[in-house]
């Protein structure tokens, strides 16, 4: 396998295919730098398993799990820093970082999560400055004793307190974070609750989370420190039958109190595609929050692909004109394959299908469309997908300085075998 790091072979390519798009009326440099301008927040937790700094030994609760042991996962704050640094310099384009609240670093004390505070978060906050890398963050509803039936919409009511304090304190440290970087910080909410069987009482449950939720957000934070998102899913191992925070639910929420609410593309039914629903939702919600992974058969966060669905997602976005509305962030985790490779393969496969959405010669679509040649919005769709769209990629890769095609391959033996393997 060859990589083209001296450039030749694809800026030689690169020429014929700018051609072949300007034929259609595209800039393919502008749409390279729009590719590699849209900011991308990638996940933390693919790093160490979902598994946080509270000492747990893996994933537990909460309708999601883990699979696989690879060697060398992330193992403190650390080594995850060291293990993204690294895989962001294979990863081109803006890049934000996203935290869970189980990832403070307490300097060794054990602080209940309702409790945890900006300081925590201490050395993350000083690592996104010196790096330039702006944070997002959220609460965290798993992996805990008080999480095994149910959090905020729990009916027993020390167990709801616990988690509303414990969401109030999540969204106050990403105010924290926000203040830190200049720009806001997104706080998505997420929470398992649910029912394996049919329940007897759907409205309850439904009406606690959205006092909970209405507690939660009356407390002011600094204007311009931090987005607030709702995230809804269709159903988790152990919420088969029923799940508080359904899209409907949050949907509502949502367009009631002008906050953003949170699509997963692995939340819904395997046939279903998010696209749709964009343009929809953007007309009444301040914002969107998109989750991108890759669900099989269940919500079974695969590592993001470059798939016909995330490609429709992405079109759907920059067809809408909602680039500026929508925060965009990746959600998976895969124990079984190289974490690092995990990061890279998920970020450069949405990078690329948000690329191929740029240069889409759209315009010819809309104009055919307007002028009822359905017919020829058709043919031109079918032309469209054997445009030379990879000697573009290859440029994008280039001009970012990144690794070309399967040229990251190695870099990341290297560090497997000089720094992973080593924590075993």
């Amino acid at each position: 396998m060859k990589e083209y790091r001296n450039g030749e072979a694809v800026e030689s390519a690169y020429a014929m295919a700018k051609d072949v798009y300007a034929g259609f009326g595209v800039d393919t440099g502008k749409a390279i730098k729009e590719a590699l301008g849209i900011p991308v927040s990638v996940h933390c937790w693919q790093g160490d398993d979902v598994t946080g700094f509270e000492g747990a030994q893996g994933l537990s609760g909460g309708g999601i799990i883990a699979t696989g042991n690879y060697p060398g996962k992330a193992r403190n704050g650390d080594e995850l820093r060291a293990d993204t640094e690294f895989a962001f310099t294979l990863i081109p384009g803006e890049k934000r970082y996203n935290l869970h609240m189980h990832y403070a670093e307490p300097d060794g004390k054990a602080v209940p999560r309702d409790k945890l505070e900006p300081g925590h978060f201490r050395k993350w906050m000083d690592w996104s400055k010196a790096k330039k890398i702006p944070l997002d963050f959220n609460s965290t509803f798993f992996s805990h004793p008080l999480a095994e039936d149910a959090s905020m919409s729990s009916a027993d009511s020390s167990i709801r307190r616990f988690w509303i304090d414990h969401c109030a304190a999540a969204r106050k440290i990403a105010s924290a974070f926000g203040e830190n970087q200049g720009s806001p910080a997104v706080h998505d909410i997420w929470l398992p609750d649910g029912s394996k069987d049919l329940p007897a009482d759907r409205l309850g449950p439904r009406q606690r989370l959205k006092d909970a939720l209405d507690e939660v957000l009356a407390a002011p934070m600094p204007q311009g420190t931090v987005l607030d998102a709702v995230e809804c899913k269709l159903f988790g191992i152990g919420s088969e039958s029923y799940v508080v925070g359904s899209h409907e639910f949050y949907m509502g929420y949502a367009v009631q109190k002008q906050i953003y609410l949170c699509l997963d593309t692995g939340h819904f039914h395997p046939t279903e595609t998010i696209a749709d629903k964009i343009s929809a939702i953007a007309l009444f919600v301040p914002g969107l929050l998109i989750h991108f992974s890759r669900g099989l058969r269940w919500d079974s966060d695969h590592v993001t692909t470059y798939s016909d669905d995330i490609r429709e997602v992405c079109r759907e976005i920059v067809r809408t004109g909602v680039l500026g509305k929508v925060n965009i962030a990746l959600d998976y985790f895969d124990a079984s394959i190289n974490r690092i490779a995990a990061w890279v393969i998920g970020s450069r496969s949405l990078r690329k299908a948000f690329l191929e959405a740029l240069l889409e010669p759209s315009g010819l679509l809309v104009s055919a469309e307007k002028a009822g040649k359905k017919h020829e919005r058709l043919a031109l769709l079918e032309e469209f997908k054997t445009l030379p769209f990879s000697a573009v990629w290859d440029k994008l890769c280039l001009d970012a300085g990144v690794p070309v095609g399967t040229g990251w391959f190695a870099h990341v033996d290297d560090y497997e075998d000089s720094v992973l393997r080593k924590r075993v």
